[in-house]
């Protein structure tokens, strides 16, 4: 199952969010632009569930 992710963060937030979903699901190179008022930014991620293959071994 894909699907898309898309929020509005502040710049500073941008890095932390990105590895965040990282973790949490298989997600493809983010794509960043600022918002219309130049505030902040939009962040768009496609993503995918982790599959138990995609865990490290312990």
């Amino acid at each position: 199952m894909t699907f898309d992710i898309r929020i509005i963060c502040d710049d500073h937030d941008a890095d932390a969010i990105t590895r965040t979903l990282a973790d949490a699901f298989r997600t493809g190179t983010p794509r960043t632009y600022p918002t219309r008022d130049g505030m902040r930014t939009r962040l768009y991620l496609t993503a995918d569930l982790k599959r138990p293959e995609d865990e490290p071994n312990t």
